[in-house]
């Protein structure tokens, strides 16, 4: 029996997400909008190009909830994008409520599903879905990890000319202007990066990676999607293949990295269970200060966002 996904939010990154899941062909996938026939054309366009690609996926459009039930992972997209001059958290309220109702429908329709969100601002609305499906939290996590890390990784290999896949790298805390790329966890076909920059050069990169998303904003007038819904796409292989991969991604903590019932971004073992272990890493003082600022920036939109609930 073939696997089921359903992305809600047919907009830029969910209908990317939609093609590239479809192209994958392990999986039938469901998208879903509010705005009347979107996503059914969207959905129809994508299954067209399959005898194209060479995929038989089943891709369905629908502006309700019925045709989701029994998704094994659901993707939230849904909410309004960022806009020149916003920040993520500038979203804050505006795209609760709206990932309040997705996740109340969801967790009615695919009681056994795991929840990728995508919205911004992305590490309180993960915590928010958690809290408001009710399910474990293994199987709520968020994107921000696997994307921030391949800007941060794409910004070195063309400062030092090297492929992409010569370069491993990890960011750590909230998907803002707070996270922490780590150089101890950053190397270039195995080399240490402090081996081939100075500390300065890579503190700069380090803050284009935390800039990476306003930088398209800037010059789009909207959000980032190809390279989001590419981490999405990751993220679902590692849980429907059963990978055990470890990537950066926003889950709950319980004590992990001192930091206690909080939804971070840090490593962790994805599988078919979602978030299957929080993988600690050493850290230096100074990079635990930097991510305690972080985590402070993600507790001061969750409890304004509390308030309000």
């Amino acid at each position: 029996m073939r696997h089921k996904i359903t992305v809600v939010g047919a907009g830029n990154v969910g209908a990317t997400c939609a093609q590239r899941l479809a192209e994958r062909n392990y999986a039938d996938v469901v998208l879903v909008d509010i705005v009347p026939n979107m996503p059914q054309g969207k959905a129809l366009d994508i299954m067209q190009a399959g005898p194209i690609y060479g995929y038989d996926t089943l891709v369905i459009g629908t502006n309700g909830y019925e045709e989701t039930a029994g998704s094994d992972v659901v993707v939230i997209t849904s909410g309004l994008p960022r806009k020149p001059g916003m920040s993520r958290d500038d979203l804050l309220f505006a795209n609760m409520d709206i990932v309040k109702s997705v996740v109340q429908n969801i967790s009615k329709t695919s009681p056994n599903a795991v929840l990728i969100v995508v919205t911004n601002p992305l590490d309180a609305m993960s915590q928010l879905a958690w809290q408001v499906s009710g399910f474990p939290a293994e199987r709520v996590m968020g994107m921000a990890g696997v994307l921030d890390t391949a800007r941060f990784r794409t910004f070195l290999a063309m400062e030092l000319k090297v492929s992409v896949s010569d370069v491993s790298a990890h960011v750590l805390g909230g998907h803002g202007d707070t996270m922490v790329p780590v150089p101890e966890l950053t190397t270039i076909g195995g080399v240490p990066v402090s081996h081939l920059l100075t500390d300065e050069r890579f503190e700069e990169i380090a803050q284009r990676t935390r800039d990476g998303g306003a930088e398209i904003v800037k010059l789009l007038n909207t959000s980032a999607w190809y390279a989001p819904s590419a981490a999405v796409v990751e993220m679902v292989d590692a849980i429907l293949l059963d990978k055990k991969k470890v990537l950066p991604v926003c889950a709950l903590l319980r004590g992990q990295y001192g930091i206690k019932d909080l939804y971070v971004g840090v490593p962790a073992k994805l599988g078919h269970k979602g978030v299957e272990e929080i993988v600690e890493v050493r850290l230096t003082e100074k990079q635990r200060a930097e991510l305690q600022k972080s985590v402070d920036a993600v507790k001061e939109n969750w409890d304004k966002m509390t308030a309000k609930l």
